[in-house]
């Protein structure tokens, strides 16, 4: 058995250079799609980079009547934290709304006057909330505009953020969608020109599969090197992508430290080396796999 898994493997790799003119195009192609989907998955984890950036950087705000409790908006503060949709809720007394707005306009003189001048804080308490999704966000507004809180709550800031709250769902969406559909078509053209290439392998060498035929060859033993061939394809296209990406990801990664200085393209690429390979190895092996044995049971009769 160990002797005949030996012959297979050999006799496959010995048919993957010997049809080196075949392989070519095949191992070519593939090796563009597992590119192209390297590509994808950093380009994913910098999107996901970015909008969790965007995602802290939006929330909306509740402000309530000044005359309001402390602790009446301290138990709304905990029914938002129990929902599941909130991640964060933070609130925001009269003095500290009104400490940070004359920092924030410590060097504007006429409105330093204007406050002196004040008698009292004209500036409300606040709870500053933070959605884990930004889609989720209507259903936490939903719940501040229920009858029970008409009363206490002043305003909600959801209308003057919602554009960008809706338009950072949909290119959250769209990157999503954009790169599982450009993926499965490149998948799609790599099994149709491996598939080819297997057929035209197996029609260049059909005096040979006679020959095994006559002398009593298994089966397995006729099909198994055109497996290997595929796998063959799947495991260079890995290392041929992989050695493609990396001088593009050290040109790269200044450029994108520029634009997101959090991020480092470099340090993830060799950090996750192993994980990346290995989902090339997978998806290239897979390809491989798939087309060998579409080609074997349509074309290969024995």
């Amino acid at each position: 058995m160990v002797t005949t898994l030996y012959r297979i493997i050999k006799y496959g790799i010995q048919g993957f250079f010997r049809n080196g003119w075949l392989s070519v195009p095949a191992l070519s192609v593939m090796a563009l799609v597992l590119f192209v989907f390297l590509n994808l998955i950093i380009f994913n984890v910098l999107a996901g980079n970015a909008l969790d950036t965007l995602k802290d950087k939006i929330d909306i705000s509740v402000y309530f009547q000044s005359d309001v409790a402390e602790d009446d908006i301290l138990r709304i503060q905990r029914s938002l934290e129990s929902l599941s949709e909130v991640q964060e809720v933070k609130y925001i007394s009269r003095e500290e709304a009104l400490k940070n707005f004359q920092e924030r306009h410590q060097e504007d003189e006429t409105i330093v006057q204007a406050l002196e001048i004040l008698d009292e804080n004209p500036l409300s308490a606040s709870l500053n909330i933070k959605a884990g999704d930004p889609r989720e966000y209507p259903i936490i507004v939903a719940y501040l505009n229920n009858e029970n809180l008409s009363g206490l709550v002043d305003q909600v800031t959801y209308n003057q953020n919602q554009l960008v709250i809706n338009r950072l769902a949909n290119i959250a969406d769209t990157v999503g969608q954009t790169g599982i559909a450009l993926t499965v078509i490149l998948s799609l053209i790599a099994v149709f020109v491996t598939l080819n290439t297997i057929i035209l392998t197996i029609y260049s060498t059909r005096e040979e599969i006679g020959v095994m035929r006559l002398v009593g060859a298994s089966n397995k033993f006729i099909r198994g090197p055109y497996i290997i061939q595929g796998i063959v394809y799947g495991v260079l296209a890995a290392l041929l992508s992989m050695v493609l990406m990396t001088p593009l990801v050290s040109i790269a990664s200044p450029y994108v430290s520029i634009l997101m200085p959090e991020m480092d393209l470099r340090g993830y690429f060799y950090g996750n080396l192993g994980n990346l390979f290995g989902y090339q190895l997978l998806l290239g092996v897979g390809l491989g796999t798939v087309s060998s044995v579409i080609a074997i049971r349509r074309y290969l009769k024995i």
